[in-house]
């Protein structure tokens, strides 16, 4: 098993590509999933580890109040030809942080390249204002999927001109990595629990995460002060995974108004606990546009199999979706389709808007259940993939429809 140090992450191809050679590199996303870890790493690599900032510490917080550009001064102590690599970890928890990156920004953008990594406000705080307009791109970072635990290469996992071309590339010549997808299911894609293996520091870890969560980053960016009911809407939340989320039988459970759950759930998303998948919708069909789904960063907290799989899948999704993104030019959404006679297809990934692929996750490997294939000829005859928790299967059917193990599919 890989330590953290070791682990390579698909993010760190793209955020430090020369590609984005001036704009700082925003780097978000749950709290523990790599993004210190992959600053300093690169920092390191270029002989720039003294230039890693903690804005949490307060000897950094104090020697920006002393020396408004201490910068300056350290960087004359690294002994580098080239550009400079800088890291602000946790820069927006300080009062107008973004002033302060600016002037930074503005005064060294010649000698050193920025990256500025944090959670929940970063992502939160970068949509409102816009002091920075032009300076940075954000990057997402997720939990780790099956091919990165594995050190495939990225260019494994990019999407092809056809979605037939993108299914065969990925169950092609590869193997059952079923013991690593498992170890996945049980420790979720979090670096520590699932590096570390052990189920006893895996429940410590999965307890803590989601306590550090609600007491420091929700009431950080939140004014929300029944936090106890918070958390009580997180213990009911596992029981709706797989279903179109209902506020209105949320708004009953605990009751809270209608207006309260939902702004609940507003901040559950922007903390990184939960992430939405919304329902495809096209005029002149059968579709529903209703509810969102919603899905969990961290399954393990998910006890039902089949919907812990379903989660799994969906985080791989999204994070390959997020990937493409940001390395091709073509845009990618994910989706999943509900129709008014309530027969519905797990996940729809769309490219640049239109049907690209159909996914559904099954525990075990039963046949293919017949609305699946009236939804993906109501989607232009797309090819439809069902992925199963089950070991060495792979089934095609009509030359669209396929039945594989996710072991083998994601890995």
């Amino acid at each position: 098993m890989k330590n953290k140090a070791t682990l390579k992450r698909y993010v760190e191809e793209i955020a430090f590509s020369d590609i984005f050679s001036r704009q700082m590199r925003f780097i978000a996303g749950p709290r523990q999933a790599g993004k210190t870890t992959i600053a300093k790493i690169k920092l390191a690599s270029l002989n720039c580890g003294t230039l890693y900032y903690n804005w949490d510490k307060r000897e950094v917080r104090d020697r920006y109040r002393r020396e408004t550009d201490f910068l300056a001064k350290d960087l004359l102590n690294v002994s580098r030809r080239k550009k400079f690599w800088v890291c602000f970890d946790e820069i927006h928890k300080m009062p107008k942080w973004k002033n302060i990156l600016k002037d930074f920004f503005d005064t060294h953008e010649n000698k050193a390249n920025f990256i500025v990594t944090g959670s929940a406000r970063l992502d939160m705080f970068r949509r409102s204002g816009d002091s920075l307009a032009g300076r940075y791109l954000l990057f997402k970072i997720n939990p780790l999927i099956l091919s990165e635990m594995l050190a495939k290469d990225i260019k494994d996992i990019m999407p092809e001109n056809s979605a037939r071309a993108y299914i065969e590339k990925s169950i092609a010549a590869k193997k059952y990595e079923q013991e690593a997808m498992e170890n996945m299911l049980r420790f979720s894609g979090f670096p520590e629990p699932l590096i570390n293996g052990s189920e006893i520091f895996s429940k410590k870890w999965h307890g803590d995460y989601l306590e550090r969560i609600i007491k420091e980053d929700l009431r950080d960016i939140s004014s929300i002060h029944q936090l106890e009911k918070v958390m009580d809407l997180i213990d009911l939340l596992p029981s709706k995974i797989s279903a179109p989320l209902s506020i209105n039988s949320l708004r009953e459970d605990l009751d809270l108004n209608f207006s309260t759950v939902k702004n609940y759930i507003h901040y559950l998303v922007l903390t990184y606990i939960l992430f939405e998948v919304s329902p495809y919708y096209k005029k002149k069909t059968r579709l529903l546009k209703k509810e969102k789904k919603v899905y969990f960063f961290d399954w393990v907290m998910i006890k039902n199999p089949a919907a812990r799989f379903e989660n799994y899948v969906a985080m791989e999704l999204k994070t390959r979706i997020d990937l493409w993104n940001d390395l091709v030019k073509d845009v990618f959404n994910l989706h999943f389709i509900r129709m008014r006679d309530g027969s519905e297809t797990d996940f729809l990934i769309t490219k640049n808007a239109a049907p690209y692929i159909l996914f559904e996750a099954k525990t075990s490997a039963g046949a293919v259940a017949k609305h699946h294939y009236l939804h993906s000829k109501l989607l232009g005859d797309i090819p439809f993939v069902q992925l199963t928790m089950q070991r060495d299967m792979l089934k095609v059917e009509q030359n669209r429809f396929f039945v594989v193990s996710a072991s083998r599919f994601f890995a």
